[in-house]
C-alpha cells in the first residue's frame, strides 16, 4: 500500500509549504470519510484514494488535481457532501469530484447502453474541466491492478469497459504509459486465453531477448558517444495487448512483429534526433516501409519522434524511436503535461488545443443527436488511431482515420467544400470522391455549386464529421419532399408500409437474409422490394432511407435454399475438416466452399460456404460443430 509520505516526496519538488499543508488537509478529510471501510481485496478503504494520487502525481499534474484524487470517492461512498468539499477545498476540486461521481453513477443495464452512457458523462464532465477524465483514468487503472479480487462477470465487464472507452480516450491524449498499462491489465481479463497464449510465446525469448537489448544498447551509447551526441537510451519488449493487436489486425504471426523488441534514444534536440538517425542509417540498413517521421508530421495527439527498424549484422530487427526530452514527456503524459505549469485555463485548452478537436466534434454531435448509442458509435470513429497523413496543395498537413476518402478530406477541410464536392485530384490524378486516402497523397477538391450529396455518399464517408454532416443535410432535404403517403406511414408505423401477400420479395445480396431471422423490406425505384436482415450494416449505419422500408414476411421472399458463411477457429489437427464435414452432412447442409488456414502456433481458421434451409438449420450446424473437441469458436460472417 502506497503511503502519504511516498506521494509527498514525489512531488516536493514542484509544491510550496501552503500546497503541501492542503493536500495533508484532503488527505486527513478522507481518511475521516473513508474510514472503517474496507475493500474487496482486504485493504483499507484508504488505498485507493492514495494509489489514485499517485497516479496523478507520477503524471506530473497539478494540486487541484491531486486534491481531487485523494476526495474522489467520497460523494460515491460516505455522507460527505459536495457543500462541505466546496466549503473545505474550494469550488474547483468540488467540481472535478462531482465530474468523477457521475461518470461512476451509471445504471447497471445492459453492457452496450451502459456503456454508451458512460461515454457521454464522460465526454461531458471533459467539456466542463478535463482533469476529470485524468482522475478517472487512474481511478480505472488501480480498480484494474486489483481486479482479481471481483466476480468473473464483473471482471469481464470492466476489462471490456476498458478497452472500448478507457485507453482510446487516453490514447486521444496522448498519454501512452497509462494507455499502453490499462490495455494490458484489461486484456488479462477480456480475452485470458489468448492473453495466456501471447505470453506463452514471449516468456521463452525474455531473457535472451534481454540480453540481445542490453547488448544492442551499448553499441548505440557506443556509437552516439563517438559521434558526440548526448542520449540516454532505454530498451523495451513489446506489451502483450499490442503484440496481439497487431497479429490480429495485420494477420500475421508472431515471428514477425518486427518491433517486439525496441529501444529509445532521448537527446537534447531535433537537430540531435535527425543526427542520431542519420548515424544509425549508416551503420545498419533500415527497413524503408517501417520508418515514419511523426516530428514532421505528428499523429493527431501531438506524439512526435522518429521510427525506423533496423537489421543488424546478425539479422536481428530492432525498432528504434528517437526523442527530444519534451517529446519523451509528452508521449508519457500526453495533454496532461500541460497542469505542471500554473494557470492553466481548462476551457481555453478545450477550445484551443489540437489534440481535442475530436472532442469539440463529438461535443457537437451530441448536442444534435442526444442519442448514447449513436453517440458511442461514432466515438468509436473518433478513438480509432490516426495514421493516414495527406497534404492539402499549398502543403498543409491533414490528419485522417485509416479507411478515409476523398470526400472525408473535403469535409475535414470545410462543410459546404465537403458538401458541393464533385471531385478529386490525387497527386495531380483526377479521382473518385469515393477514393481511400494514403499516407503522403497531395489531394485538392473539385467543387461545383450545381454538385449536391446523395444518399449513397454515406457507403464511402467514413468519418463521423462528414458522416454527420451529410446525414444532416439528407434530413433536411427529404423534410421539404416528403409525400403525403410517407407521412401516413411514419404516423401509422415508423415509416413503415405493409405489401400485399402476394407480393414477391428478392433476398438482399448485402447481408444475405437466412429464413426465420427478422427482417426488412426495402423498395427500390425499378427493382422491386428487396429482404434485408436487420442487421445489415445498410441499416446500422443509416443509409437505406426510412421512408422506403416496408413491413415483408419471409412467406414473400423467393427462396428456398440460403447461403450462410461462417468463420472456425481451432487448433491445427488432422482430420479436423473432415469432422467438421461430417457434423454439416449429418444434419443435411451442404458445403459450397472450404478454405483453411493454418498458424505457427498450432491454431488453423476454416471458412465454410454452406446451403442451408433457414436460421434454426444454421443454428443446429453452429451448435454441432462448436461441440467438435479442438473447435475453440464458431461464427457467422
Amino acid at each position: 500500500m502506497i503511503r502519504f509520505d511516498d506521494i509527498l516526496d514525489k512531488i516536493a519538488s514542484r509544491f510550496g509549504d501552503k500546497d503541501i499543508a492542503i493536500l495533508q488537509k484532503a488527505y486527513v478529510f478522507s481518511a475521516k470519510a473513508h474510514k472503517g471501510q474496507v475493500r474487496r481485496s482486504g485493504e483499507p478503504y484508504l488505498s485507493h484514494p492514495l494509489e489514485v494520487a499517485n497516479q496523478l502525481a507520477d503524471m506530473k499534474l497539478d494540486r487541484t488535481t491531486l486534491v481531487a484524487g485523494l476526495l474522489h470517492d467520497v460523494l460515491e461512498d460516505t455522507d460527505v457532501t459536495a457543500a462541505e468539499i466546496k466549503e473545505a477545498f474550494g469550488k474547483d476540486v468540488a467540481g472535478l469530484v462531482e465530474g468523477v461521481t457521475k461518470i461512476s453513477r451509471v445504471q447497471d443495464v445492459s453492457p452496450e447502453a451502459r456503456r454508451a452512457e458512460t461515454v457521454r458523462k464522460i465526454i461531458l464532465a471533459m467539456t466542463d474541466d478535463l482533469r476529470v477524465i485524468f482522475i478517472k483514468l487512474a481511478d480505472r487503472l488501480h480498480n484494474l491492478q486489483t481486479l482479481k479480487f471481483l466476480p468473473e462477470d464483473k471482471q469481464k465487464q470492466i476489462a471490456a469497459e476498458t478497452l472500448e472507452i478507457y485507453a482510446p480516450i487516453a490514447n486521444r491524449l496522448g498519454m501512452g504509459r497509462i494507455k499502453a498499462e490499462l490495455e494490458d491489465l484489461a486484456f488479462r481479463y477480456q480475452e485470458p486465453e489468448e492473453f495466456f497464449r501471447i505470453a506463452s510465446l514471449v516468456e521463452p525469448r525474455r531473457k535472451p531477448a534481454e540480453a540481445d537489448l542490453k547488448k544492442f544498447r551499448r553499441m548505440l551509447e557506443r556509437l552516439m558517444k563517438d559521434n558526440h551526441i548526448p542520449v540516454e537510451v532505454h530498451f523495451r519488449i513489446k506489451r502483450p495487448y499490442s503484440i496481439y493487436r497487431k497479429m490480429r489486425s495485420q494477420r500475421i504471426d508472431f515471428h514477425q512483429v518486427y518491433d517486439f523488441l525496441a529501444l529509445r534514444i532521448i537527446t537534447d534536440t531535433v537537430k540531435n534526433c535527425y543526427a542520431a538517425l542519420g548515424i544509425i542509417h549508416q551503420k545498419w540498413p533500415p527497413l524503408l516501409q517501417r520508418f515514419r517521421d511523426f516530428i514532421a508530421m505528428p499523429k493527431p495527439n501531438l506524439y512526435r519522434a522518429l521510427h525506423t527498424t533496423i537489421i543488424t549484422e546478425e539479422k536481428r530487427s530492432f525498432e528504434i524511436q528517437i526523442r527530444t526530452r519534451e517529446m519523451n514527456e509528452l508521449a508519457e503524459n500526453g495533454i496532461a503535461a500541460h497542469w505542471k505549469y500554473k494557470d492553466v485555463d481548462p476551457q481555453s485548452l478545450i477550445r484551443e488545443d489540437k489534440r481535442l478537436q475530436w472532442l469539440r466534434e463529438m461535443v457537437e454531435l451530441f448536442r444534435e443527436q442526444k442519442n448514447p448509442k449513436e453517440f458511442l458509435k461514432n466515438l468509436k470513429i473518433n478513438l480509432i488511431p490516426e495514421e493516414v497523413y495527406v497534404f492539402t496543395p499549398k502543403g498543409r498537413v491533414v490528419s485522417l482515420p485509416n479507411g478515409a476518402s476523398a470526400l472525408d478530406f473535403a469535409f475535414r477541410i470545410h462543410t459546404e467544400i465537403g458538401l458541393h464536392s464533385a471531385q478529386a485530384k490525387i497527386n495531380g490524378k483526377v479521382s473518385p470522391l469515393k477514393t481511400l486516402l494514403k499516407t503522403g497523397d497531395i489531394v485538392e477538391i473539385l467543387t461545383s455549386p450545381d454538385k449536391t450529396p446523395s444518399r449513397g455518399w454515406l457507403n464511402f464517408a467514413f468519418t463521423s464529421g462528414a458522416r454527420h454532416q451529410l446525414k444532416r443535410w439528407l434530413k433536411q432535404q427529404e423534410k421539404g419532399r416528403t409525400a403525403a403517403t410517407g407521412k401516413k406511414a411514419r404516423a401509422a408505423g415508423g415509416g413503415k408500409l405493409g405489401l400485399p401477400a402476394g407480393t414477391l420479395v428478392r433476398p438482399a445480396r448485402c447481408c444475405a437474409p437466412i429464413k426465420g431471422e427478422p427482417i426488412i423490406g426495402y423498395v427500390t425505384s425499378g427493382k422491386g422490394v428487396t429482404a434485408h436482415a436487420l442487421r445489415c450494416s445498410l441499416i446500422a449505419r443509416e443509409i437505406l432511407v426510412p421512408e422506403r422500408m416496408v413491413d415483408i414476411s419471409w412467406d414473400q421472399v423467393a427462396r428456398e435454399d440460403f447461403q450462410a458463411d461462417l468463420l472456425i477457429r481451432s487448433a491445427d489437427k488432422p482430420g479436423l475438416l473432415a469432422e467438421v464435414a461430417s457434423a454439416v452432412s449429418r444434419l443435411e447442409g451442404n458445403i459450397t466452399k472450404a478454405e483453411v488456414e493454418t498458424f505457427a502456433d498450432k491454431k488453423a481458421q476454416t471458412r465454410l460456404c454452406l446451403t442451408i434451409r433457414d436460421i434454426k438449420h444454421l443454428e443446429a450446424i453452429i451448435k454441432d460443430v462448436s461441440a467438435i473437441k479442438d473447435v475453440l469458436t464458431v461464427e457467422r460472417i
